[in-house]
């Protein structure tokens, strides 16, 4: 097994004892653009108690990535999917976060 396809099982672990439905072909495309940084400890995770943090999110992810317009629903989005991670889940993978934003949003069209 790759160390991609292992932090991969990873994440779908973790999203199962959260208890979230996934497409895991469609997952797998997110984690594969999310790049390197799910291999940094640090750069893995999105930080929900972080407002700079969350505005590159915004920014870096829901702009410049999937096209979206800069809008409250935005910061909306993002705090749904901090509270759906868990406030008690240290671990709030960026490759999920991300992953449930496209879901949100309606933009799976952006990793065909």
């Amino acid at each position: 097994m790759s160390r991609f396809q292992e932090e991969v099982a990873k994440y779908q672990k973790s999203m199962d004892k959260i208890g979230i439905k996934y497409d895991a072909k469609l997952f797998e495309k997110v984690a594969k653009g999310c790049g390197p940084s799910i291999y940094n400890k640090d750069a893995s995770s999105v930080s929900c108690g972080d407002p700079d943090e969350l505005a590159r999110v915004k920014k870096n992810y829901l702009i410049k990535k999937l096209g979206l317009k800069d809008t409250p629903k935005l910061d909306d989005a993002i705090k749904e999917v901090c509270a759906t991670m868990g406030k008690s889940n240290r671990n709030k993978y960026r490759a999920i976060f991300y992953y449930l934003l496209c879901k949100k949003f309606k933009k799976s069209s952006v990793y065909k």
